[in-house]
């Protein structure tokens, strides 16, 4: 069920949990302003297909609460996850008419949407929004070229870590710090999921998780709910230098 309701405070930009970190980030009043002529919300539920790969996308739009998932069918039905969508990520491609993948919603999750040819028309008339869009995009390029040492290098082991890890930074980067000592989030994919996207096994993820958890590295509440004691081991698990290796 798709429905357009939303609570008041996120409505309003200046409340809004991912505006420094969105596409609008930069915009000024008169710019929000302007976006918000054009903006209107959508609320998936989890599971429901936002977008079906070549079908027409009328609306581009930023992530506020939830993750989604890029994935692409193969012509013999193999599917392949091949990219997440977490809060502030952007979501369609302003220039392009239909979607490249299949977008679902694997959490519930609201979108911020924009109507597309008046989002155009506002890259060409406010520098603002088309070079924030640009650090995005190319923060996903690099973010999608440390994913390949990921799924091309690392241990089963280390693909896990790196996967918490790129979870555990975005969801402090969203409130504003940097993850450090002990740090605590909600996991949003399922193993099941974490298996696709990994190119794992379900076994495989659930016997690397459960190690993880027995030698101290994390600590679970539930399935989803994750404590992790000390974030520098989870780096060194991750087999990535003390920064992370992975952008915010």
């Amino acid at each position: 069920m798709l429905t357009d309701a939303l609570p008041t405070m996120t409505r309003d930009c200046g409340t809004c949990p991912i505006r420094h970190r969105a596409v609008c980030a930069r915009c000024d009043e008169h710019e929000l302003a302007q976006l918000d002529k054009i903006k209107f919300y959508r609320n998936f539920e989890a599971g429901q297909m936002i977008a079906w790969a070549g079908d027409q996308m009328d609306f581009v739009a930023s992530v506020v609460t939830g993750i989604a998932t890029l994935t692409q069918v193969m012509e013999d039905g193999r599917t392949q996850m091949v990219g997440l969508l977490l809060p502030s990520d952007f979501v369609g491609r302003p220039g392009r008419v239909t979607a490249a993948y299949n977008v679902v919603a694997t959490s519930d999750m609201t979108l911020c949407c924009f109507r597309k040819k008046p989002f155009e028309q506002l890259m060409t008339a406010t520098p603002h929004i088309a070079q924030r869009l640009l650090e995005m995009t190319l923060d996903e390029l690099d973010a999608a070229r440390e994913w390949m040492l990921v799924l091309g290098r690392k241990t089963a082991r280390e693909k896990i870590a790196s996967l918490l890890c790129i979870i555990a930074r975005r969801n402090a980067a969203l409130q504003k710090n940097m993850p450090e000592d002990k740090i605590v989030f909600d996991l949003p994919l399922t193993r099941e999921a974490m298996a696709d996207y990994l190119g794992l096994t379900l076994e495989t993820v659930s016997r690397q998780i459960s190690a993880l958890k027995r030698d101290g590295v994390i600590s679970l509440e539930g399935k989803r709910h994750v404590s992790v004691p000390d974030f520098g081991r989870l780096l060194q698990e991750a087999g990535d230098d003390g920064d992370g290796g992975f952008l915010n």
